[in-house]
């Protein structure tokens, strides 16, 4: 019967069929992004490389409060190439209700930023990212992560940048993280569990 109604919608086998490859426990933190193209990226990114979840600091009150309605949201299923459709999304009101969230459930917070004085510093290469539960934070396209955010993670993890132009955009840098993150994480996985 199952394989019946696989055939019938060949995305929903395909979901089946990569739930083992996800990274469970992993969540994408987003405070306050400044569009809705750059969310859907990153939404895109953490679909595509399998991140678990995505939360979303939006104290605008830009998005819609709840998930169901985000998935089917035009503004962010077409940056996000349907993945919004396939990725649980959760938003907060504020940067202090995530991290309350996040601590209330054991997560282990990172801040993507650059050299932090008073932080644990480490390049994106360098990193264990390996923690039963992680959360790694991304902040706004100019003004970076809030104090509040650094704050409250463990360190404060940098990509390395050889150009004159030292920046990235969120969608860029989300992904060149995650990959890292991902791949340790998958590695991790396999060993513990005796998949190969």
């Amino acid at each position: 019967m199952a394989s019946e109604s696989n055939e019938k919608n060949p995305l929903r086998a395909r979901a089946n069929e990569i739930k083992n490859a996800q990274c469970k426990n992993l969540i994408v933190v987003l405070e306050n992004p400044k569009t809705l193209k750059n969310i859907g990226s990153v939404v895109r990114n953490v679909n595509a490389l399998g991140a678990e979840k995505v939360y979303i600091v939006d104290e605008t009150n830009v998005l819609p409060h709840d998930w169901q309605d985000m998935r089917h949201w035009n503004p962010l299923s077409k940056p996000s190439a349907s993945a919004i459709k396939w990725s649980f999304v959760k938003r907060f009101d504020s940067t202090s209700a995530c991290i309350q969230h996040l601590e209330l459930n054991q997560f282990v917070s990172i801040a993507t930023s650059p050299h932090v004085k008073g932080k644990v510093n480490i390049d994106l290469s360098d990193g264990d990212f390996t923690q039963k539960r992680l959360a790694v934070w991304f902040g706004n396209e100019s003004r970076g992560l809030s104090a509040q955010a650094i704050e409250s993670s463990e360190l404060c993890v940098s990509i390395p940048m050889f150009g004159l132009i030292e920046s990235l955009n969120l969608g860029t840098s989300s992904g060149i993280v995650l990959y890292e993150i991902t791949k340790q994480r998958r590695a991790f996985q396999d060993r513990k569990y005796g998949r190969n």
